[in-house]
Formats: structure tokens, sequence, C-alpha cells
């Protein structure tokens, strides 16, 4: 009885391990890349930074928020970007959080730095100012669910990758959703008031995109990124 219990206990570790394997085996093979739902993104050559440094889009993998001319109007959703995204990436290379607000709101985006970041530096969180008239043509630019406010704001955040692509997802819907035939719907950017949205989609969006870049980087990526404008949707 000793030996028979010695048996399956050796036999139970030396297995588990196996299972283990076996079981993230097809998730790595299964991987599917975020997909583009608008290509063509404009860069920000336009846009002024602190101390005239230069900030583009281009080789950058970038998450980017409209700030425009009240950027503390949207403390609540700066501080959620940055204590759901910024700190989860900042590690990452080429990762950075690009915000877009008017000229003359300098003083202001030194107050919500202070108030989203009172012990670090935001050393790869860029603030640029630009006109009116630049914000707006640069957001046409974008593909959202919503224009911007009248102060040229919004809650609304995108991600860019390094080919001046925006990345999300072109069909949102959960298996239920899928399963009751309800239409399809796209993802296109993110809303950072909604916590569980910024939390579970776009970190996991985020996560999906570094993980193609270290796939292209060791030669293993080797599938077709699925376009918006392939699939002649227009859903939002």
């Amino acid at each position: 009885m000793k030996n028979l219990k010695r048996n399956l206990t050796l036999g139970v570790l030396f297995f588990l391990p196996v299972m283990f394997l076996l079981f993230l085996y097809p998730s790595t093979h299964n991987y599917t890349p975020l997909e583009i739902v608008k290509s063509s993104v404009s860069d920000i050559e336009k846009f002024d930074a602190f101390e005239d440094e230069t900030i583009l889009l281009k080789e950058r993998i970038t998450v980017l928020v409209f700030l425009g001319s009240q950027p503390m109007d949207y403390t609540i959703a700066a501080l959620n970007l940055k204590e759901l995204v910024y700190d989860k990436f900042k590690g990452f290379k080429n990762f950075q959080v690009v915000s877009i607000s008017q000229n003359g709101t300098q003083n202001q985006i030194d107050n919500l730095k202070d108030e989203i970041s009172s012990y670090e530096e935001l050393k790869h969180w860029h603030f640029v100012y630009g006109t009116e008239s630049d914000i707006l043509q640069f957001h046409k630019s974008l593909r959202s669910k919503k224009q911007l406010d009248s102060n040229l704001s919004s809650p609304l955040v995108y991600i860019i990758d390094k080919d001046l692509n925006q990345r999300g997802r072109i069909d949102d819907r959960e298996k239920k959703e899928i399963a009751n035939n309800i239409p399809e719907y796209s993802l296109v950017d993110y809303n950072c008031l909604e916590v569980s949205e910024i939390k579970n989609k776009m970190s996991e969006d985020l996560r999906i995109l570094f993980t193609e870049y270290r796939q292209k980087r060791k030669g293993n990526f080797d599938s077709s990124i699925r376009r918006a404008e392939d699939l002649n949707t227009n859903n939002e």
C-alpha cells in the first residue's frame, strides 16, 4: 500500500508540469494579432513639446489622449490611465503616452502632472501642444466613436502602432453575444472613465501588440493582421 501511494504521488508530481505545458501550448499557437481599425494616422510633427523636444508617433507604440483646453477637467481619466496603463507598460521598449492639449495650457498641465504623479518623473508620458485647427485636423485622421467636445477634449484614448496604424478590435462581441446573433460592433477607442474597459480590454490589447512586435523581432511572426477596410465594415 505504501509503495502504491508513493508511486501515485510520484506520478502526479511528474504529470502535473506536463499537463500545465500542454495547457499553455494551444494559447501560444493560437495567437491572434491586434487588428488594424484605421491606417495612415497622421503624425504630430506640427505640435510643440516641452523645451522644443521632438515627439513623434512613428516607431513608437503610443497611447494617445486628448486633454484640450481644460486638462484639469480630465484628472480622473488621466489618473486611471496612469495607474492602469502607464505604470504597467512604462518599462516596455518604445512605449509612450502622448497627451495633446491646446496652446496656452502649460500651467494646467503642470498642475495635472502634480495630481497624477507626485513621486516620479513621467519619463514616457509626453505632453504636446497645438492650435485648435491642428488638433481637430489631427483627430480626423483617427477612427473614433465620438468627436472632441467643445474644449477639444475626450475621455477616449487610442492605440497607435509603430507604423501609424490605429489598433483595436474589429469585432468586440463576447461569446454569448455571438451565439445570440448580436450584430458585430468594433472597439476603436477606450474610455478612460470606464475602469473595467481600461483594466481588462485596453491592457490586454496592448499586451497582444507588444507580443506581436516581440515575435517579429524573433522572426516568429507569420500572421495576416485583419484590417477594418478589408472587411468593409463601418460598425462602431
